[in-house]
């Protein structure tokens, strides 16, 4: 195995990322391994803050504001964390983020990212239908940010999912139970050789 393996878990928002990465964070640490968990936008800089704050406004310019001020806390991030001290590095969110993005600008963007940050095997996009994605956020969250309506989650499944196929993502039914999905990153991991 590797000295470090690099892993993503990416999907749409109340898809299950947060959970399925502590949940993965937590196997690895009870196998005596080294890991850093990193969740995107963090709250801990001024980017992710930007970004966040930028998530509970409307309009064109607020939604590009968000995106933009999001990738800048994923770079951030890559730039910022020593990679040499872990086993393992899990990233919740993204490339993704740029599906957020009005068409075609989220296309430009995500290959352009693409080309300069870090690349992994081990991309997990978890894709939870519009309609179980916004039950879970209804029954779950008190305030709702700018892409939490059906509308939306359908418009960003769908530009997300167009770039997964292209992308090196394993695809994951996020609609099915929690640990079901765990058991899948699992095996993906173990079958090449990454646990």
């Amino acid at each position: 195995m590797p000295r470090l393996v690099f892993i993503i878990i990416d999907g749409l928002d109340a898809s299950g990322k947060s959970t399925q990465a502590v949940m993965l964070h937590d196997f690895l640490e009870a196998s005596k391994k080294s890991v850093f968990l990193r969740m995107h936008p963090s709250s801990d800089n001024f980017f992710g803050a930007k970004a966040r704050q930028f998530l509970y406004h409307h309009g064109k310019g607020a939604h590009f504001a968000s995106a933009v001020f999001y990738m800048l806390d994923v770079i951030r991030s890559i730039l910022h964390y020593s990679w040499q001290k872990y086993d393992y590095i899990i990233f919740i969110r993204y490339l993704m983020g740029t599906a957020y993005l009005p068409s075609p600008m989220h296309k430009i963007a995500y290959h352009f990212f693409a080309l300069w940050v870090p690349k992994s095997n081990f991309m997990f996009f978890l894709d939870v239908s519009p309609q179980e994605a916004y039950k879970r956020i209804l029954q779950s969250r008190k305030k709702r940010e700018m892409f939490e309506s059906l509308k939306e989650l359908e418009k960003v499944r769908q530009k997300a999912l167009a770039l997964a196929f292209v992308g090196n993502w394993k695809i994951l039914d996020a609609d099915k139970p929690v640990e079901r999905v765990h058991n899948e990153i699992l095996e993906t991991l173990k079958s090449e050789g990454a646990l």
